[in-house]
């Protein structure tokens, strides 16, 4: 049964962006740049 959310309840679905969340001198990030992941990204962009 669906009633109000209460406040103590956490959000099911929040935004998260790993741009905001890993250093700009992270080892990921040199990697990055080395590594192909356009594929994954397009797949995952229809899921954000």
């Amino acid at each position: 049964m669906m009633g109000p959310r209460q406040a103590a309840q956490p959000a099911l679905f929040y935004e998260f962006s790993l741009e905001d969340h890993v250093p700009q001198n992270h080892l990921l990030r040199s990697i990055d740049r080395f590594v192909g992941l356009s594929g994954i990204r397009s797949y995952l962009a229809a899921l954000i």
